[in-house]
């Protein structure tokens, strides 16, 4: 009788365990859903990648939100034939969904070109730069965590001059991602 009695309570608490981490981790959330218009920025601030590209970036998802678990950007390209130098996320995957235009990515030693409606996926720890081929351009992209990148897209928006290849490699390093190559071309 004392062995039923006790497979019972060890059952009955099961649930209660599984209750209490959720509570835990939902109170960690605002559980609250949000939404943000076309052409418009969580916060409302547009950042442009400037020294880097000229593109624009409006956080849809920010990592606040998350708690770094994620971020979301569109971006804006206006950087025909430009985009960023090869580099490397240590610490997070980033994906991209193409919206509008062309693009060459590599990844690793990996090269792809994708069109509107393509997705690619870039692991962390793995060398990756895209350059844009059309005109203009749109993705939305993504990385997970969220890590240094609302920061780093806040700092770049900021700078009032080109900056030097230094300065750009320290800003990256100083939001966990290294650089190590030149921008993409293609022929």
């Amino acid at each position: 009788m004392h062995r039923r009695n006790l497979l019972f309570s060890v059952f009955a608490l099961f649930p209660l365990n599984l209750l209490a981490k959720f509570q835990t981790y939902s109170s960690l959330r605002s559980g609250k859903g949000f939404k943000v218009a076309a052409g418009e920025a969580r916060f409302g601030e547009h950042y442009k990648m400037k020294g880097v590209t000229l593109n624009t970036l409006d956080i849809k998802i920010s990592s606040s939100d998350t708690e770094g678990d994620l971020a979301v950007f569109e971006q804006t390209g206006l950087t025909p034939k430009g985009g960023p130098p090869l580099h490397i996320h240590p610490f997070q995957d980033e994906w991209f969904y193409v919206v509008d235009g062309e693009y060459f990515f590599q990844v690793g030693t990996d090269l792809y070109r994708l069109n509107a409606g393509d997705t690619i996926f870039l692991p962390r720890m793995v060398q990756h730069a895209f350059v844009q081929l059309t005109e203009k351009g749109k993705m939305v992209v993504s990385y997970q965590p969220a890590g240094k990148m609302e920061a780093f897209f806040k700092v770049t928006n900021g700078w009032k001059s080109p900056p030097t290849k230094i300065e750009i490699e320290k800003v990256f390093a100083e939001h966990d991602m290294k650089v190590v190559g030149p921008p993409l071309k293609y022929e």
